[in-house]
């Protein structure tokens, strides 16, 4: 009996250290070339409006009047959530750490303002974990009625 208890404290232990190790690594699929945010993971915790994964994708947003009312909107969009930290912000490119309530979670999200076709697109991706029972989904979703406004 002692044995069971000792290896399910083990691989309890074990699994909240892969949680955390992921959770502070540093992405690796950061970043856009040629207009294109990265690709999907294999996990269901992310979401992209460059993605042709139907479970995956959500809706590219329309831009302002102008790219400076964009960028603009896209900022006070992303102060509006909160819980978040602005990375990186290029020209046409902006990368925030959103951190989730309860157990601290990092969340990449990326949003990359396309001039040509006068597209916001949008990605988020968890660090940690497998599922992101939907979170990701729901971050667009008050992104864009916030942003929408």
């Amino acid at each position: 009996m002692k044995i069971i208890g000792l290896l399910i404290v083990v691989i309890v232990t074990l699994f909240i250290a892969r949680l955390v190790f992921q959770n502070l690594s540093i992405p690796t699929h950061l970043g856009h070339k040629a207009g294109q945010l990265g690709a999907m993971p294999d996990k269901p915790n992310a979401v992209s409006s460059q993605t042709n994964i139907v479970e995956k994708r959500v809706e590219p947003l329309q831009y302002k009047a102008s790219y400076e009312e964009t960028i603009s909107s896209v900022l006070a969009t992303l102060n509006t959530m909160g819980n978040n930290e602005l990375q990186a912000q290029e020209s046409h490119y902006l990368y925030s750490v959103f951190t989730t309530g309860v157990f601290h979670f990092h969340d990449d999200v990326e949003i990359l303002l396309d001039e040509q076709t006068k597209l916001v697109h949008f990605r988020s991706q968890s660090r940690a974990g497998h599922s992101d029972l939907g979170v990701n989904r729901k971050r667009y979703e008050q992104f864009k009625a916030i942003y929408n406004k």
